[in-house]
Order: structure tokens, then sequence, then C-alpha cells
């Protein structure tokens, strides 16, 4: 009897903590330039609720992603890690499962292409610590059951399972249906930005006791560029109008109004004070996307292709209206997070990613980081090194970059600082040893 009372005291009591915990909405943009979001300059498209998030809370003009595409900054998102230690997560992962470079390729035949569960995800952690979880929208971890976002630590998912797919039939280009329900393929009429929101806003509005993690990840506005307002019943979709800017601001105002939508929920059910809301995008814009009047775009590690918009805001603890000069990365957002709710990490587990808390509320002075990419894809490898204010690119030549002086890549400093860069490349090798993967190593004993 004695012990019974003990066991309810003590949850009870882990009850109590866990009720004072904020909430968390982590929002994903899928190929949205860093110039793409009106309150970063974008002078065509409007996004009244997405800049909301930074006037009452901050705006980064400094952050990263951890990749120029889609898996592998998801899977560093998810872990704090970089996502070279889980191998095969690089490059995007192919329509149908399709390894994209060689460590993938051999990790695909094996059927081990993707976010594998020995990985200590957020979901998971928050879910352990008392949290209820969900995720709608894009997952491109893994198309098996064995990588579902259900597997790791996801009460609830609904959306895309794969990279992209039509926005109406919500299939990919060879035809195969990859909107999923937990871990069964769903057919559904609508726009997939709407399903994902409308889904999202279902599941906040069910919430009742416990703290919760809702991951949101909008496909918009990655290709297929199609009007959200262009259904034709004839083909049972709209067309595709690649390089058409009017109608890829529509999809961007769309996703902003449904954002809205998501905000107006947390408000009216009185959770908007106690909620953690971040919205970001996952790498730099594509062709279709604007990252003016940053070089580069979406698949290279110039800054105009991981240089991303993300806004926060925590009501009664981040400063309104604040743009934070700190340079951040898309790994940092777990373990600023846990430190947010003030959730222990994993017994064990260190991660890559800072805690940015202390800079975001005020208490901190921003401080410099030392940052590394790695991309492939087929037989090409991207890389870069950012040390301090410094940044070394190597990509069909080498070049350094002052990005304290010259943010837009322009004015390249070798061959006549050739000390900075034989440092930086000392760095970037040093790291590309220390996050080899061990999965792969029956496949290569060097990194590279």
């Amino acid at each position: 009897m004695l012990r019974a009372l003990a066991a309810g005291a003590i949850g009870a009591a882990a009850r109590a903590r866990a009720a004072a915990r904020p909430n968390i909405v982590l929002m994903v943009a899928d190929d949205l330039g860093s110039g793409d979001l009106s309150s970063y300059g974008c002078p065509d498209i409007r996004t009244p609720n997405v800049d909301s998030i930074g006037k009452r809370g901050v705006r980064f003009s400094r952050f990263y992603s951890n990749a120029p595409d889609c898996s592998p900054t998801r899977s560093a998102l998810l872990t704090g890690r970089y996502q070279h230690r889980i191998g095969g997560l690089e490059c995007a992962i192919g329509v149908g499962n399709v390894g994209r470079y060689d460590d993938a390729e051999w990790l695909a035949k094996r059927g081990e292409l993707g976010l594998p569960l020995s990985e200590i995800t957020m979901p998971r952690i928050f879910k352990d610590a008392g949290y209820d979880t969900a995720c709608f929208g894009k997952w491109h971890l893994g198309y098996g059951p064995k990588f579902s976002p259900n597997r790791h630590g996801f009460d609830e998912y609904f959306g895309i399972i794969g990279g992209n797919a039509d926005y109406f039939t919500h299939r990919e280009d060879d035809g195969t249906p990859v909107l999923y329900h937990n871990e069964r393929p769903v057919e559904r009429k609508g726009y997939t930005t709407d399903l994902i929101a409308e889904e999202a806003i279902r599941w906040v509005k069910q919430r009742r006791q416990n703290p919760f993690l809702l991951y949101v990840t909008f496909t918009a506005p990655h290709t297929p560029i199609q009007d959200p307002d262009g259904f034709d019943p004839a083909t049972g979709t709209a067309p595709v109008r690649q390089g058409d800017r009017r109608i890829y601001a529509k999809m961007v105002e769309r996703e902003d109004a449904r954002v809205g939508d998501i905000l107006s929920q947390l408000q009216a059910m009185g959770a908007a004070d106690n909620t953690i809301v971040i919205y970001h995008s996952d790498n730099g814009g594509d062709p279709n996307g604007r990252n003016d009047p940053l070089r580069g775009r979406k698949g290279t590690v110039w800054e105009g292709g991981i240089r991303v918009p993300c806004l926060m805001r925590w009501p009664g603890v981040l400063p309104e209206g604040t743009t934070v000069s700190q340079v951040g990365v898309t790994m940092d957002l777990l373990p600023t997070l846990l430190a947010a709710a003030g959730v222990p990490a994993p017994p064990g587990r260190k991660f890559d990613g800072a805690n940015l808390l202390p800079v975001l509320t005020g208490g901190q002075q921003p401080f410099p980081r030392t940052l590394f990419w790695r991309a492939k894809r087929g037989d090409r490898v991207r890389k870069a090194a950012r040390h301090g204010d410094m940044k070394l690119v190597i990509d069909e030549g080498e070049e350094l970059h002052d990005l304290a002086a010259n943010e837009l890549e322009r004015k390249n400093l070798l061959p006549g600082a050739e000390k900075i860069a034989a440092g930086l490349r000392a760095k970037l090798a040093e790291w590309e040893e220390e996050v080899m993967a061990p999965r792969l190593r029956p496949f290569r004993t060097t990194p590279g």
C-alpha cells in the first residue's frame, strides 16, 4: 500500500513538472530562400504571420542549415548532431528511396538508407519527459516502416513520407503514393499545405494535460511549383509552373496563412504564452526562390545554399522584436529546446549543436563558432568550414572569404591568405575524421 502511494506521489510530481514546461511548435519550410520572407527583405511576397514570430520574439540574421538540401538538415535537426555521424545522409534521399552517392547507394542496397533507430531523436527525448509528440508534413528520412516517424518517438504522423510529391495527387514523379497516416498510405483530397496544417490544428485541439512537441514540416515551396488555387478537375491536379515566380509567391503566402491558423489556434486555447514557436527553412532556395543578396543556391555551400531564415518566439522569455547576430545552425535547436524545457540530455549523449538560449535571452553575448559542411551528390563533393568570420569553400577549387567584411563572398582572399586557409583545411580534415559514421566502416576506411 505504501509503495503504491509513493509511486502515485512520484507520478503526480512528474506530471506537475511536465505541466510547467513550455509547449514547442517547430515549423520547417522546404527550400524557402534566405530572402523569401518580408522580414528578410523580400519585395514580392507577403508573410505577415511568419514575420509575426520574429516581431514577438527574435529573428536570426546569421542562421545556417546543416546542409544545402533536405534529408541531411532534417537528421541534424532531430539529433542535434552532424548528420555525417549517421552515414548515408549527406544528400537528400532520392525518389523511391534511392541513394544518390556511394555511401548512400551501399546502404540502400542493404535496406539501411534512412535515420536508424539507434539514433536518439528529439521526439523520443521529449516523449520520455512526458510530452505528447506529433509530426505533420514531410519526413524524408527513410521510406520503410523501420524508419517511420512513429518509431522515432512521434505519437502521430501524417504527411509525405518522401522528399516531394504533386500537391494534389500526393504522388511522386513515378506515380508512387507517398501520403501516409502513421505507417499506412492514405488517400486525401486537397492541397498538401492545407492538409498538413489542418491535421496539425486538429491534433493541437486535442491536447489537454501534457505539454506537447509539434513538428510541422511543410513541403512548400519545394517543387513542383503548383498554384494552391489552380486545381483542375479534368486532370485531378494543377499544372506545374516551374520558374513562375508569381505561383511560387502564392505557395509561400498560402503557407504563411496556414502558419497564421496554427498560431491562432494556440491563442484560442490559451497556449500561446507558454509555447515556443520556431520557423525556419531546411536550406537555401532553388532557382524558383530568392537568396538575394547572397551567393549560391540550394545544393551549394555558398551562403545562399546554407544561410536560411529563422524566427523564434517565447513570450515573456525572449525579447520582442530583436535581431540576433549570433551564428546558429539547425543542430543547435535540439540542445536549445532541451535547455528551455528543463529536459536533460540522455546520459552519455554529446550534441554537436550549442545551447543558444543564454544569448537569445540576452544573458550572454554572441560567441564565435567553428562549423563544417560536407555535401555529396554523385561524384561531386562540396565542403566548407567557418571559423569565426573566416570561411573556406572547397568546390571545384578553393576560395577563402572574410564574412565580416564581405558576406556576399565576392572577394576571394586566396592565394594571399594561404596560412589562414591551411588552418581551416586542417580543422576540416580533423572534423571529417572525427564524425566518420561507424556504420560505414565496412564500406570505407577513410572519410571523404
